[in-house]
């Protein structure tokens, strides 16, 4: 298959530190070419990859000097897309909304996986005049906002198998991954992990938009004994700190659509305590992978208990549902659904592999779900 894989430029394909977009891209795109297909990916110069890369601009944009004006860029990028649809069979986008006004108006199949949340009043008015045009949500709870959007299923973001290993989760410390901002509740984290009397290691980026946020209300708890910033950190560290961990805090305030923290720690057999916004309770099985808790002081008494919690269980279950193979498998399968304009009938059998002929949606992993019905 001709697989066209639009990335935003923001971040280069993977990202150098920071950036779940991109990173996914680059699963998702190594994953197909190592199946076999012909891949071309849009993206910055700087990215890596086995596919043909096509780029409009020589750096990713945030570490850019001068660009002041992304969408610009963007633009550009859709025009280089639009001249070369026709080399492919299918073009997928990861650039929210912004091709719309072209895609809406040719008969090349595409499809757009939506990253990011939905819950913002102004999408209705687009979502609303481009009805048709086919999307993938990133878990169940992102469709929410938009039930009238195109939906053409929802694939969990996957990790190759091999990226991180499991950890004993012996540092004696619990960790904080992402991003300073107040959705994610980094000061609830440290709240949390006070109350509960153990060290916790933040390692997180600041963006310009939070840098005031950051200033104000965390940067002072950095001083805080039990408190250790490593800033932002690339794949390696990142593993060795999962793995030690005894738990991932996931303290989020904001209808998160994916977290792909989530499915890194799981990967490293660490468990995840969270609150129960956004996809979490899709992602976390509740004494299994994790425990999901309502409060502070709730999660600093879940951590009394977290190390019942089986991390070779907690492994088994991301390789079950959270490999790039699912992922891949599951796109390829949307992708073929479109192309050939067939009924939106699917079903997921326990062995992962896809079959046709279901009325409704069985996920019995919760893999993958089409036309938001789900068995």
């Amino acid at each position: 298959m001709k697989i066209a894989q639009i990335s935003p430029l923001c971040e280069s394909v993977p990202p150098k530190a920071y950036g779940g977009t991109e990173r996914v891209v680059s699963y998702l795109t190594e994953e197909l070419v190592r199946q076999g297909h012909e891949v071309t990916l849009f993206a910055s110069k700087d990215s890596q990859t086995k596919a043909q890369l096509v780029s409009t601009v020589e750096q990713s944009l945030r570490l850019k000097e001068g660009v002041l004006d992304t969408v610009a860029h963007h633009i550009v990028q859709m025009q280089e897309v639009i001249e070369r649809m026709h080399e492919f069979d299918i073009l997928h986008f990861h650039t929210d909304y912004i091709h719309f006004p072209v895609t809406s108006n040719t008969s090349i199949p595409h499809v757009t996986t939506l990253h990011g949340r939905l819950d913002i009043p102004d999408l209705q008015y687009i979502y609303n005049k481009f009805k048709n045009q086919p999307v993938i949500s990133i878990s169940d709870a992102q469709r929410k906002p938009l039930p009238h959007a195109e939906w053409a299923g929802t694939v969990y973001h996957g990790l190759p198998l091999n990226l991180y290993t499991k950890g004993d989760g012996d540092g004696d410390y619990v960790v904080f991954l992402g991003r300073i901002s107040p959705e994610k509740a980094p000061d609830k984290a440290i709240e949390i992990a006070q109350r509960a009397g153990i060290p916790i290691k933040i390692a997180a980026k600041i963006d310009k938009a939070d840098y005031e946020y950051y200033s104000q209300k965390i940067k002072p708890l950095f001083k805080l004994p039990h408190v250790e910033y490593l800033g932002e950190i690339g794949e390696n560290e990142k593993e060795q700190l999962l793995q030690k961990a005894k738990a991932l805090l996931f303290p989020i305030n904001w209808p998160e659509p994916f977290g792909m923290v989530l499915a890194e720690a799981m990967a490293c057999g660490t468990p995840t305590i969270a609150f129960p916004n956004g996809s979490v309770p899709e992602l976390v099985e509740e004494g299994k992978t994790g425990l999901i808790v309502h409060d502070t002081a709730s999660a600093a008494s879940a951590l009394k208990n977290i190390d019942a919690l089986d991390r070779d269980l907690i492994r088994n279950t991301f390789e079950k549902r959270f490999s790039v193979q699912v992922m891949a498998d599951n796109y390829l399968y949307i992708y073929d659904n479109i192309i050939n304009k067939k009924g939106k009938s699917i079903e997921l059998p326990v062995n992962g592999q896809l079959s046709i002929g279901a009325k409704r949606t069985i996920a019995s992993e919760g893999y993958l779900h089409i036309n938001g019905t789900r068995g």
